[in-house]
């Protein structure tokens, strides 16, 4: 099942959420055209070292076991979040799984029964995913590594084995 496809309008607005929550320099840029989504910017680790991507969809994702993705990245690693809106002890839980990236167009899959469970970076222990009620889908950068990044996401999908 298509999520995103951005060879067409459809409706998702991509908002960036840069690490300058926490105190820190790093900065995000998201823009949609021929076809892609492309996120661009510079991590900067000293104080935060992050910067992400997210747009908000309630979903229904129950008769599938992950999500994919076509993308090109030029080596380094994201993140991609899934968001049902479970909270812990106040916070938002983070459902991520990472995927690696090359020079070259390839497609990754991350199953729902693979994500880290944290919030505000720490592992916490919550109910599993409610593929039910999905809201958001985001991508992060945050793999330790200051300098500049380009990520360019062709489509998203849900998948079934």
């Amino acid at each position: 099942m298509t999520l995103f496809d951005f060879d067409t309008d459809d409706g998702a607005t991509w908002r960036i959420e840069n690490d300058g929550v926490m105190g820190g320099d790093s900065q995000g840029f998201a823009e949609v055209g021929d076809g892609t989504l492309v996120f661009t910017g510079e991590v900067v680790t000293e104080g935060g070292g992050f910067t992400s991507v997210r747009a908000q969809r309630d979903l229904d994702l129950s008769a599938y076991d992950g999500v994919e993705l076509r993308v090109r990245g030029g080596g380094r690693t994201f993140e991609l979040d899934v968001d049902d809106g479970t909270r812990s002890r106040g916070r938002e839980v983070n459902r991520v799984g990472t995927f690696p990236t090359t020079e070259d167009w390839q497609t990754v899959r991350i199953p729902f029964d693979g994500l880290e469970t944290t919030a505000h970076g720490e592992t916490v222990s919550v109910d599993p995913l409610d593929r039910s009620a999905v809201r958001s889908v985001g991508i992060y950068i945050a793999d330790g590594i200051d300098g500049p990044f380009r990520l360019e996401v062709d489509w998203i999908r849900a998948y079934a084995e």
